[in-house]
């Protein structure tokens, strides 16, 4: 056993490294963990992290060894669990891969590796939406393995509110009578999805949004992403990394004119137009997401130069906040952007976007 300080390390979430590390050195580690908190905050990172401490923490043999294969998320050393697709005939009896076409395991496989080379980036895999009851069940066999060895492994459920109901009774199966030497680590930004039966079996640690800074030098040092571009995005990104991300993918000075016209229309009381510009980018859930978040910014500033005179770093929003703030100084915007995170959660629960854009455009007008 070690007291090292550094025995676990997570970007911007100094608060989450103390948890960890007491919980290490207390010798009394939870059987299941629950990480909480925006997408792209670093969730998986720790929980990937946090296996690797429970090793370097040990008398095992073979660290180096096991270590790698944990960075690798190869198992028996680690589980990593999320949704796949559902193969051709597939019940609940088949294993998660079985009956999956080889072009799609060949997809997965690399998704994993790109996840073993960088804990930040997010696996995307077509038309996996849920995680299958098949996943879960699959649990039993890694669990065989843990019996028979003295040190702790780690089963990771990505994103868990992905589970269906039916995958959640059998997980909690599991979470009911605790194996031996096995820790669950469920992460999702929505734990509110998840059974309270499955909360409450759960030590939670909740981890929050990163600073700018931090998010720009994710983007450099584990994206490659250049300094000027890694700058501007992490200012807007609400302290999640991917969120950064995908304004870079979709393209910030699209999206940024994109919710200026928004904005102007809605407060203009012109319903038309405004249902027209978010209509164009609707049926794409993480476009309109991303304009969510732009306005949501765009409120945030406003509200800060509303209380204190604050400087704005984004020069595009710079001219319709000053106009607005003139026009509208004591507007409470408070109600709406906690109306905004509803609107983002309920896209997440495959609400109709064109109800989401609809709703999202009158809040917008209704402010003045």
């Amino acid at each position: 056993m070690t007291d090292d300080k550094n025995l676990i390390k997570i970007i911007g979430q100094k608060k989450v490294e103390n948890i960890l590390y007491r919980i290490i050195q207390s010798n009394k580690i939870p059987h299941a963990l629950l990480f909480t908190g925006k997408e792209g905050v670093g969730k998986e990172y720790a929980a990937i992290e946090f296996a690797k401490a429970l090793i370097n923490n040990s008398t095992v043999q073979n660290k180096d060894h096991i270590l790698n294969s944990i960075q690798k998320l190869n198992e028996p050393y680690i589980k990593y669990i999320c949704a796949l697709p559902r193969g051709k005939n597939e019940n609940e009896n088949d294993s998660p891969y079985e009956k999956l076409k080889q072009n799609e395991i060949n997809f997965i496989q690399k998704e994993f590796e790109k996840k073993s080379n960088n804990p930040y980036y997010e696996i995307n895999i077509p038309n996996a939406n849920n995680i299958k009851i098949n996943s879960i069940r699959d649990i039993n066999k890694f669990i065989s393995f843990a019996e028979v060895e003295q040190f702790k492994r780690v089963i990771v459920i990505s994103n868990a509110h992905l589970m269906k109901e039916e995958a959640q009774n059998a997980l909690l199966k599991n979470l009911e009578e605790p194996p031996n030497n096995v820790i669950f680590i469920l992460t999702t930004p929505h734990p509110e999805l998840l059974r309270d039966t499955i909360i409450s079996r759960c030590w939670r640690v909740v981890f929050e949004n990163l600073s700018s800074s931090d998010v720009e030098r994710i983007l450099i040092e584990y994206f490659k992403i250049s300094e000027e571009d890694s700058r501007k995005v992490s200012q807007i990104s609400m302290g999640s990394v991917k969120v950064a991300l995908d304004y870079l993918k979709y393209d910030i000075n699209f999206l940024l004119d994109k919710t200026i016209k928004l904005l102007r229309y809605s407060f203009g009381k012109k319903f038309n137009q405004a249902i027209q510009e978010i209509s164009t980018i609707a049926s794409d859930k993480i476009l309109l997401k991303l304009i969510l978040s732009l306005t949501s910014v765009w409120l945030s500033y406003y509200n800060k130069i509303r209380l204190t005179d604050t400087h704005i770093p984004l020069e595009q929003f710079n001219e319709t906040i000053r106009k607005f703030f003139e026009k509208y100084p004591n507007v409470d915007v408070t109600e709406t952007m906690n109306l905004i995170e509803e609107y983002q959660i309920n896209l997440d629960r495959n609400v109709n976007p064109n109800i989401v854009s609809s709703n999202f455009v009158i809040q917008l007008s209704s402010l003045i």
